[in-house]
């Protein structure tokens, strides 16, 4: 999660921001690509149960994995993915290009006597996209489990589930110029890189546009400008193919004595952040560019009770009708639940005397807007190349989903397709499958479904006729000829048949289950 709004900041870090800098950075690069400071390679050192531990905040089981090991290996894990001091003769040795000086002058350790105490993290962070799986090195604030205490209100997150998440969702698409607001450690802004001319990465934080900027120069990416600024102030004036924010969407109560957390709090009331990105960010996209972020929304009881608005219908609002509109909801939270989460996140459990505050001001504060509950989801916004009818899809998808950003991608093809009309011929996506249910002794179905195996995993029950229809899509008949032969067979008019099927065929192109012939 990244920053991008002004705040009130609480306690910051004690430790400078690090000095990027390319040739020291490129030095520190082949060091670790020769000591192959790698996830498999670090996971076959220390065992695999003990790396998944790592993810859960335990670094124990590893410590106890590499007891007495003194390789080159074993020394740069505990300093730098660990966060432990380590003895400065070992760490000279294994940075045998940068040396620990030149660790020092990054700014990602400092030299205390005869020891090398880190102050970042720089740890290995697998990737998959159309191009296929890369890895990088990504460097980032201590973490709590090195810090062993709370976080700084202006901690830099490394990839955490977020980012992780909204890497998963952005659409695989070549474009010339390319936006990451808030750009944090820089992750976004180097997955996009891959397919963009030239990406422009903002931060309110100097900070993290300091490891944004020593990450790239880690990785070898080297078409990325980085601009301090709020929002959308660095980029005045511009218009860009892609945008994509992993914006500080966390609802936080505006109390004294919540911390404020800048990785994950705008500064803003309520979800007012994501509705002022939404509001801002058509004036910066070109025609068929495309905005992609993840956000929270509140429903609040006297609009639904009113007008049966949930959230989904406010965050609808927030973004002009003539642009296209998908939001992806895909959990909500109870009041209660939101607040225990975020406390929570922030280190402070129901142990801890602040927690009862904390949860006071935060149910205090849902409380005076009237908030029932808070979606998540994925947000997308287009601003359409050509003329015709927006697309406007707020749906709830909570089962399983992969492969997504490939999805949101067919999705939106297949509705510039529709915009003319069905297409002559259809074929039945490659995973797609169907399901009968029978009742014992009954020869007839008594349910059938159409299961989609990637993308979003939509189960989509059909009636025999256009299950009758879906099986005839292979691309020797057009649509006219399936439609005439099923009105012959079920023994009904033409016009009715096409009348009941045509609107359902439709949605099953739009939800990728069928796709155009050749």
């Amino acid at each position: 999660m990244r920053t991008l709004k002004t705040r009130r900041v609480t306690a910051v870090s004690d430790t400078l921001a690090p000095t990027p800098d390319p040739l020291r950075s490129t030095a520190l690069a082949a060091d670790l690509d020769d000591a192959d400071l790698r996830s498999e390679p670090l996971r076959r050192l220390w065992g695999e149960e003990e790396d998944d531990a790592l993810a859960r905040g335990m670094r124990e089981p590893i410590l106890r994995s590499i007891a007495g090991d003194g390789g080159v290996l074993a020394t740069l894990g505990r300093l730098l993915v660990l966060g432990m001091p380590q003895p400065l003769a070992a760490v000279t040795a294994a940075l045998p290009r940068l040396g620990a000086d030149g660790l020092a002058a990054l700014g990602l350790a400092r030299i205390e006597g005869s020891d090398v105490v880190p102050t970042s993290l720089l740890r290995p962070q697998s990737f998959v996209d159309s191009d296929g799986i890369g890895e990088w090195w990504i460097a980032s604030d201590l973490d709590e489990v090195a810090l062993d205490g709370a976080l700084p209100a202006d901690h830099v997150l490394g990839v955490g589930g977020a980012s992780r998440t909204l890497a998963e969702i952005i659409m695989p698409i070549e474009v010339d110029r390319a936006l990451d607001l808030g750009t944090g450690c820089g992750i976004q802004a180097l997955l996009v890189a891959r397919h963009a001319g030239s990406v422009v990465a903002t931060d309110i934080s100097a900070r993290a546009l300091a490891y944004a900027e020593l990450n790239a120069q880690l990785n070898g990416v080297t078409n990325i400008e980085f601009r301090l600024g709020s929002m959308f102030d660095p980029v005045e004036g511009e218009a860009f193919d892609l945008i994509v924010s992993n914006p500080p969407f966390v609802i936080t109560p505006r109390a004294e004595g919540v911390p404020e957390y800048e990785y994950r709090d705008g500064g803003l009331v309520g979800d007012a952040l994501v509705e002022q990105f939404l509001r801002a960010v058509p004036s910066f996209l070109t025609p068929g560019g495309v905005a992609q972020l993840l956000g929270n929304w509140e429903s609040r009881g006297g609009q639904v009770a009113l007008t049966g608005r949930s959230g989904l219908d406010r965050l609808s609002s927030w973004v002009p009708g003539d642009l296209d509109l998908w939001v992806i909801q895909r959990e909500e939270l109870s009041p209660l639940g939101y607040a225990e989460l975020w406390i929570r996140d922030g280190g402070t459990t129901p142990r801890d005397a602040a927690f009862t505050p904390l949860l006071t001001a935060w149910l205090d504060d849902f409380t005076a807007r009237g908030v029932t509950a808070v979606g998540f989801g994925y947000i997308l916004v287009r601003r359409p190349a050509a003329d015709g009818v927006p697309l406007r899809r707020l749906e709830r998808v909570t089962q399983p989903v992969s492969n997504v950003g490939a999805a949101l991608r067919a999705g939106l093809a297949a509705h510039d397709v529709l915009a003319t009309g069905l297409p002559a011929t259809l074929l039945v996506a490659p995973d797609v499958t169907e399901a009968r249910h029978l009742l014992p002794g009954n020869d007839d179905p008594s349910i059938i479904e159409l299961r989609q195996g990637g993308g979003f995993a939509r189960t989509i029950t059909v009636d025999p006729a256009l299950a009758g229809f879906v099986g005839a899509c292979d691309g020797d008949l057009t649509v006219m000829q399936i439609v005439s032969a099923l009105a012959d067979l079920f023994e009904v008019p033409l016009v009715e048949l096409w009348a009941d099927l045509e609107p359902r065929i439709r949605q099953l192109v739009l939800d990728g289950l069928l796709v155009p012939g050749e």
